[in-house]
């Protein structure tokens, strides 16, 4: 499933084709069409995202509201559009201005597209844990339900109640590089511990809205550094220990453990993250 950057990423890109500009509103594959019918010609006036949920506007505060689930794309092509191919759920085409080229976007395979409201759009985003990549994101609602719950800190990173935004790659990798093993209880945490990890997603969430792909090692641990081949994976970008289960850990040589955590595999090293010892839980 796309983490958080890729939807942030998706939105910019959205609004620097179509902001600004009337666009023509279509569903091929006929899911959205009488919505679209209502959108058809409209001004798009932006578009956001808030953890894994995009938000196109148009004017009259209505909102498209998408979730590309497990398999989604939302693919921009500049230029005429031509006639779609496959389940598209939904088209936007654009004639383009004097400083933007003509383009059409396709939203095929995704789990979620409804145009709602602005307070629909409200009560969504009301719902979600605070969004690393947000400006209004406020660490400290996060902080107050991992402190207080019993459950597992690898458990509560991936709820996005808790923390929106954030999949698998990003908590293994963030966990990985706080020294934090992922099975240890969220109470059990200190305060300054949530605000380093904080810091670090909106730092590498923000990287990744630049650069399209997650790169979650240090200077001294990339390939070029250790002398090392490039990883080699769908996902692309250099990790520590995401989808490596058995090779070595890049600083300490110890294999890298896997562990199946309500539905989700996790990844860590049993050395550099060992396993969370305390003689008084809170």
């Amino acid at each position: 499933m796309p983490e958080g950057h890729t939807l942030h990423r998706l939105a910019r890109d959205l609004d620097l084709a179509f902001g600004g500009q009337h666009v023509r509103v279509g569903s091929p594959q006929g899911k959205f069409a009488a919505d679209a019918a209502q959108l058809d010609g409209a001004l798009l006036t932006g578009a956001e995202s808030a953890g894994k949920h995009l938000f196109v506007e148009f004017e009259g505060e209505r909102f498209i509201h998408v979730h590309l689930g497990l398999i989604g794309k939302f693919d921009i092509t500049y230029g005429p559009a031509p006639v779609p191919v496959g389940q598209v759920r939904l088209r936007l085409v654009s004639n383009g201005s004097s400083d933007v080229a003509p383009a059409y976007a396709d939203l095929r395979g995704a789990t979620q597209c409804d145009l709602v409201t602005s307070s629909k759009r409200e009560a969504i985003i009301a719902g979600l844990g605070p969004d690393p990549l947000r400006p209004d994101a406020d660490p400290d609602l996060a902080w107050r339900r991992i402190t207080r719950s019993h459950r597992l800190i690898g458990d509560l990173l991936m709820d996005q109640a808790v923390l929106a935004g954030v999949g698998n790659v990003y908590r293994a990798e963030i966990l990985y590089r706080h020294r934090m093993h992922p099975l240890r209880p969220g109470n059990t945490l200190r305060r300054t511990q949530w605000q380093a990890m904080w810091d670090d997603l909106v730092e590498l969430m923000a990287y990744g809205v630049e650069t399209g792909r997650i790169d979650t090692v240090r200077p001294e641990h990339t390939p070029e550094a250790m002398g090392r081949a490039p990883r080699v994976d769908d996902h692309g970008g250099e990790v520590y220990v995401y989808r490596r289960t058995g090779q070595p850990c890049l600083v300490c040589g110890a294999k890298v453990r896997t562990q199946v955590l309500v539905g989700r595999n996790l990844f860590w090293c049993p050395r550099c993250q060992p396993v969370f010892r305390s003689r008084a839980l809170r």
